[in-house]
């Protein structure tokens, strides 16, 4: 058996086998660590809703308390004033149309992907390789604005974006397994609270189905909320 394998079996013999409030969780999760690098902390949560009709899909975005512990490269799609803005502000990349060409040829190394209103039309033909890896521009999400300067700040403070997949299922980072207790709870709750308040009106059943808390490379802990 793989030494991964092996340690996996063993983390999952000591996972806690009922739902746990946030700070027990992760506290349960620190206990897990053991690795030669600092694990990211996901949460994910399966929601009621159904993905198949629009009033009842669960997406936005939120600036952590305490960020996500990663420096996020950003480009931006801007040309004149904003572009310059733009770079000022601490963009990796800013560009429009021979930054356009290169995603199209496969350049995606990037976290996070913002456009100014007027190149929508450069950033539009994009959709097939940017929105499968969750990195189109959207008004809805905060990444098609005028305001590019307030944006990149966000993102580089620790802004996440959210939209639940086809099963329902919302997925975020909310930090790294080397964060104080007290503030990864503060993150977890903060994304939790969000979630929790963008009960589409068209769910009449339960929203929240569960919760879990989980590591790059631990085993996932339930979360009684």
């Amino acid at each position: 058996m793989p030494k991964i394998a092996k340690r996996m079996k063993k983390l999952n013999e000591r996972r806690p086998q009922t739902a746990l409030p946030i700070a027990e969780a992760v506290e349960a999760l620190k206990k897990f660590d053991g690795t030669k690098f600092v694990q990211s902390v996901e949460i994910s949560m399966r929601l009621g809703v159904d993905p198949a009709q629009a009033d009842q899909i669960v997406r936005g975005s939120i600036v952590l308390p305490h960020g996500i512990g990663k420096v996020q490269r950003i480009v931006v799609f801007a040309k004149g004033p904003a572009a310059e803005d733009a770079r000022n502000a601490g963009a990796d990349e800013v560009g429009d149309d021979e930054l356009a060409k290169r995603i199209l040829g496969g350049w995606t190394d990037f976290d996070v992907c913002i456009a100014t209103p007027d190149m929508m039309k450069v950033v539009g033909p994009l959709g097939k390789v940017l929105g499968p890896r969750g990195l189109m521009p959207s008004p809805r999400a905060g990444t098609v604005t005028p305001d590019v300067v307030k944006t990149i700040g966000e993102y580089k403070a620790g802004k996440v974006e959210f939209r639940n997949d086809k099963g329902g299922n919302v997925h975020a980072i909310v930090g790294k397994l080397n964060f104080d207790s007290e503030k990864l709870v503060e993150n977890v709750q903060s994304f939790v609270n969000l979630v929790l308040g963008m009960k589409p009106s068209a769910v009449k059943g339960t929203y929240l189905r569960s919760a879990y808390l989980s590591a790059t490379m631990s085993p996932s802990v339930q979360l009684s909320i």
